[in-house]
């Protein structure tokens, strides 16, 4: 071995010392590269478990929380939602379609891991300025990438989110998730139980293509990245197909007591973390994996991510009748090892020991880093930026249209048209909306699904845009009428050793924690992706939530379309808003600065049972949470999507450009009959939360006063120009 070999492998050298500690000599290189994978930032959190801690991870529904390959949540009825979000951003930065398609594959065999049927796909995505050739590039390739995988394997993808900064440019942003339905008995966890079971490999043969991939993930990119091309791995959607049937059908028959999918670090970290999480051992004999390339080393095969595989713990007197299901899917069983006393990994080669290592040492002893914290010289500087002097337009319907035509607000038909989001024939809502809803034919109930996050928002105020980041999420559930029961996490940072990026994080995982104890919402597994840097320069901190609520009717819904000519149209909720961050900044100033609306987490709390209320109660036909580009925004999207306009009269006593642009959280529009007006005014009124009359639901165009005069009006077919034709432009 090398002199400082472990350096090479992204090892320090206080962690070579725990590492020679810990399995009582040197280790060999096979060792030091499975050390070395497992001990990445990546399969560790070596920087972010201590603060990860602050989740509430707990609660009545909660079956599996963290530290399983997905979250589980009790639906009732015998019935449980599993669900998780992952990045997989660097790889999408150099090789975008595979990057995003594997991404979707390993967020999918999570989830069927665990003995759950997979329902939807949602995705979080962040790239740079479109004007960018490389930058289009990339976000075709990732779309596609997306596309080609989910619909392969007949998921549908009913959600998702698109952002736009050049922050991203060479570091786009890459989040897949996805969320499946099990009876609650046919739960399996990834835990090698049973000694003298069998360890049986199951799925695509081994390559080289992944070696090193998480490592990859652990570090910035650089203009070197591109020569690391390798380590991205490639899919087979129809592969994973047959094996997530496969694979479900053996644990629906009983056939397996433990299963863990491949996915970050290959078989090192299938074979540690299962033995770690039983207490057990394994001993494996790596000449049985079936190579699809010869001459594979031993750290290689160790190490490979090469995808659609599956490791499966099984009693020897099963194994017969598990051939015959894979048999049956054309798929390919290796029995590569057994499971042993001892809790230690033992890996043979050509009848040589090549690996002797603790599965506690490897999967779960890393050191856990308290990394420097400061606060970044921005701060204060862009939080002081005076608001008061933007001025406002001076055509309040060019304005609009500006905003309806800019890329994070405009449509995004032209992404999610490439996906199937009605195979399977259950999304009752898609695309387009605040969530999606997806059918659950077993119970007569639904899920509600919904991804948010906003980058701009925490980089000015880290601790308010975690807070934000999950009310977005879970007030969008109940715009469809939702509970939220459950959410999964995916924190996009930049390099954790540099104090300033640290600061970040900690505080955004401070708000996002303290929002899901005030709104009684646990965190039941998740990702962090760090190292989202290119040439010292990072990204936004980006945390992502992912959101899933339970509809007991899914007759008793809502969308955001203003659908019935004379429906009163209100504001519910809070009034304070901010230009600090908003989208009409960004657009007309090209600035990103100024202090945030601030937040009232039990205000928030009580707008959401208020809003669920009315729905369950069928007293409001739509509601529309307000976020990018403020009531402009929300009321022209409510008219596009209803076809129908509307005739709105401002509040006298505030700034045309405040109401209009301003954007905070905690505040929807929702329109409803004229005979629901009283009763929707005594539950505002009994719940404590504002109700202003805005106007109604009329014509064919959005008609804006101020005062009595017109200040704003776009017809339907203007708002829909500038909305929906932006990317059929730009991705010519």
């Amino acid at each position: 071995m090398n002199k400082n070999a472990w350096r090479e492998l992204g090892l320090s050298d206080k962690e070579y010392q725990m590492i020679v500690e810990q399995v009582g000599r040197e280790p060999n290189l096979t060792e030091l590269n499975m050390y070395s994978v497992m001990w990445s930032e990546h399969c560790s959190y070596k920087h972010s478990r201590t603060s990860l801690n602050l989740f509430p991870t707990s609660g009545p529904r909660v079956i599996q929380g963290p530290g399983e390959n997905a979250g589980v949540v009790d639906l009732g009825d015998g019935w449980a939602v599993v669900f998780k979000i992952e990045s997989h951003n660097h790889p999408s930065a150099i090789e975008p379609y595979q990057g995003a398609a594997t991404g979707v594959g390993g967020i999918l065999r999570d989830i069927f891991t665990m003995g759950a049927q997979p329902v939807a796909f949602l995705n979080s995505l962040r790239f740079g300025d479109l004007e960018d050739p490389r930058v289009r590039y990339l976000f075709d390739g990732a779309v596609a990438g997306i596309g080609g995988y989910g619909n392969c394997v007949g998921i549908p993808t009913v959600a998702g989110e698109i952002y736009f900064d050049p922050c991203y440019s060479n570091n786009p942003l890459v989040n897949a998730m996805c969320v499946g339905v099990m009876p609650k008995h046919r739960l399996v966890l990834g835990k090698a139980c049973g000694i003298g079971n069998l360890v049986v490999l199951a799925g695509a043969q081994t390559g080289r293509d992944g070696i090193h991939g998480v490592t990859f993930a652990s570090e910035e990119l650089s203009n070197e990245s591109e020569e690391k091309r390798p380590a991205v791995q490639v899919g087979d959607p129809f592969l994973g197909k047959l094996l997530m049937d496969a694979t479900l059908e053996a644990i629906e028959k009983g056939l397996v007591c433990g299963v863990q999918d491949f996915g970050g670090a290959g078989l090192t970290c299938a074979l540690t973390e299962t033995a770690y999480r039983a207490g057990t051992g394994i001993e494996v004999d790596l000449d049985q994996v079936p190579l699809r390339e010869q001459g594979m080393k031993p750290y290689e095969i160790l190490t490979s991510e090469s995808q659609e595989r599956m490791l499966m713990i099984v009693d020897p007197g099963k194994l017969k009748e598990l051939e015959a299901v894979f048999q049956r899917w054309e798929l390919s069983l290796a029995v590569i090892g057994k499971v042993i006393e001892g809790g230690k990994v033992i890996a043979r080669y050509r009848k040589e020991v090549v690996v002797d290592v603790p599965a506690e040492s490897v999967a779960g002893g890393s050191p856990a880093y308290e990394p420097e914290s400061r606060e970044p010289g921005y701060y204060k500087i862009l939080a002081q930026h005076d608001l008061s002097l933007i001025p406002p337009p001076d055509d309040y319907g060019k304005a609009l249209q500006g905003l309806l035509s800019a890329p994070d607000i405009a449509s995004k038909e032209w992404a999610w048209r490439r996906y199937d989001y009605s195979v399977r024939t259950s999304t009752v809502q898609g695309p387009g909306g605040d969530a999606a809803v997806v059918r659950l034919r077993e119970t007569g109930k639904a899920l509600a699904l919904a991804v948010d996050g906003n980058g701009t928002l925490t980089y000015l105020d880290p601790y308010a845009g975690g807070m934000m980041a999950v009310a977005e999420a879970t007030r969008n559930l109940c715009c469809v009428g939702a509970e939220p029961i459950g959410i999964t996490d995916c924190l996009n940072f930049g390099n954790p050793e540099k104090p300033e990026i640290f600061w970040q994080f900690k505080q955004a995982v401070k708000g996002m924690a303290e929002a899901c104890r005030a709104l009684d919402i646990p965190v039941v597994g998740g990702n962090v992706s760090f190292y989202n840097e290119v040439e010292g320069e990072a990204i936004y901190p980006t945390p992502v939530v992912g959101a899933v609520g339970l509809l007991d009717n899914p007759e008793k819904t809502c969308n955001i379309a203003f659908s019935r000519v004379g429906d009163l149209v209100c504001l519910l909720g809070a009034s304070n808003v901010s230009l600090g961050g908003s989208q009409y900044l960004k657009t007309y100033c090209h600035q990103v600065a100024g202090r945030l609306a601030d937040i009232d987490l039990e205000f928030e709390k009580k707008l959401q049972v208020l809003l669920r209320i009315l729905i369950t109660e069928e007293l409001i036909v739509s509601a529309h949470d307000l976020s990018d580009g403020g009531l402009s925004v929300a009321l022209a999207e409510s008219c596009i999507a209803g076809n129908s306009g509307a005739e709105i009269e401002l509040n006298n006593q505030v700034s045309p450009i405040l109401q209009l642009f301003g954007e905070g959280p905690s505040r929807i529009i929702i329109s409803f009959k004229p005979g629901n007006k009283d009763k929707v005014i005594k539950l505002s009124e009994s719940s404590s939360i504002p109700l202003l009359f805005l106007g109604e639901v009329c014509g064919d165009a959005l008609i804006i006063k101020s005062d009595g005069d017109i200040i704003l009006k776009l017809s339907l077919g203007t708002m829909k120009e500038a909305y929906e034709e932006v990317f059929s432009c730009i991705m010519r």
